[in-house]
């Protein structure tokens, strides 16, 4: 973490981080993090460097978009509160895991937003689209539900990937986003878990946990196969539920405080 040059993905002192550069291609990916997406933290990190720091400008001009983030829009009855980047809705569930497997959205707020408002609508409304399932795909409900990135079923049931949400959804559920939505959801969460470990663990579990996506739609078709970045945020966001650990030991870390103030951030939850 101190050895990361994240200045230096400002590309020369623009307001903004830049997600490549190597030393072959340079630039040429040319792509900014601009919210909302999962890269918050990337942020709160840089600004927390005690080696190459940035300053709130590039959180503020470039990854807010001097406010453009904001979003007045509901969907299903829950405000958005931001604009998800390319979705017209809300993004894939992992948009709000990444970031807060150590930042705590329990009471974090900054000009542009409360982020447990935030993370908390975003479960909600993604759990609203599957119990509604405009599309009528099967087992659709408050027990069977979770967009986001992961294997999928591709057409002619060949095995592929992609970032499933409202707007992309192919009938396949990650279990990882309704049992990393723990904290968000519980209730509904465990109604997931019951449906899994109750009533599908022939078909849906495996040796290390839930397999990575399946679709009661195509006839239980399932991918018995593990991601380690989709398995990764599960035990992670269920510790958090359950005792808080892993938020409490990132935001005590006094330069992670630094940090977020230094972005503009206050937190009732830790006191600054």
């Amino acid at each position: 973490w101190k050895g990361v040059e994240w200045d230096w993905y400002t590309k020369g002192g623009e307001n903004v981080l830049y997600w490549h550069w190597s030393p072959n291609y340079n630039w040429d990916m040319n792509f900014k993090l601009e919210g909302y997406n999962e890269c918050l933290i990337t942020y709160v990190m840089a600004a927390a460097s005690p080696t190459h720091t940035i300053s709130a400008m590039p959180y503020t001009q470039g990854w807010s978009r001097n406010g453009a983030i904001v979003s007045s829009a509901s969907v299903y009855g829950f405000p958005k509160i931001f604009n998800y980047n390319g979705t017209g809705s809300v993004g894939p569930m992992f948009w709000a895991h990444y970031s807060y497997l150590g930042l705590d959205p329990r009471g974090l707020s900054d000009q542009f937003a409360n982020y447990w408002t935030l993370t908390q609508n975003h479960a909600k409304i993604m759990l609203a689209y599957c119990v509604a399932n405009p599309k009528n795909y099967k087992d659709y409900s408050d027990k069977c539900w979770g967009l986001t990135a992961s294997y999928t079923r591709n057409a002619d049931g060949s095995q592929g990937y992609d970032a499933h949400q409202p707007n992309n959804d192919r009938g396949v559920i990650s279990p990882t986003a309704a049992l990393s939505n723990y904290p968000y959801t519980p209730v509904e969460s465990l109604k997931f878990l019951r449906y899994l470990y109750e009533e599908n663990k022939d078909k849906y579990v495996g040796v290390a946990g839930p397999y990575d996506a399946f679709s009661p739609q195509y006839n239980k078709w399932v991918t018995k196969r593990y991601l380690a970045i989709d398995q990764g945020t599960i035990v992670p966001m269920i510790e958090n539920h359950r005792t808080g650990m892993l938020w409490s030991l990132f935001m005590n870390a006094p330069e992670i405080k630094s940090g977020l103030i230094k972005l503009g951030f206050s937190s009732t939850q830790y006191g600054f």
